[in-house]
């Protein structure tokens, strides 16, 4: 009884995450991730991969909060140092900010966090079928 060895080939992490945060498909490259603003498409249109097996969950906003949070407390701190406005100058812009940033960059880090997923062949995405291609 002889055990049959499959070798997968390997996947550029780097590569894979920046294909996700351009919101491409982490294996090709070409097709679009997202179908809807973060609803990831079953299959990549253009190469077939199945991109519907992440588990990225709560990761994405988390990181884009992260983000956003120390971006902005950078620029709160570096504008009450150099000029101390009026504290509802903060309200006024920062609070929109804090609202409109995480959003703009959130389909973004949800496509990185597939591609590394895909990468890494978390949740789905290294099946045993792959050693076909």
């Amino acid at each position: 009884m002889t055990a049959e060895v499959t070798t997968l080939e390997d996947r550029q992490t780097w590569q894979a995450i920046w294909r996700g945060t351009l919101c491409k498909c982490p294996h090709c490259g070409k097709g679009k991730m997202f179908r809807s603003y973060l609803k990831v498409t079953d299959y990549c249109a253009s190469c077939g991969e199945q991109l519907d097996l992440h588990r990225a969950d709560d990761f994405p906003p988390y990181i884009a909060i992260m983000i956003v949070g120390h971006l902005l407390v950078a620029v709160m701190l570096h504008i009450e140092m150099t000029w101390h406005i009026n504290p509802m100058t903060y309200i006024y812009t920062m609070v929109p900010l804090a609202i409109i940033l995480p959003l703009a960059i959130l389909p973004s880090t949800k496509g990185a966090i597939v591609g590394f997923q895909w990468a890494k062949r978390m949740h789905g995405f290294g099946h045993p079928d792959e050693a076909r291609n």
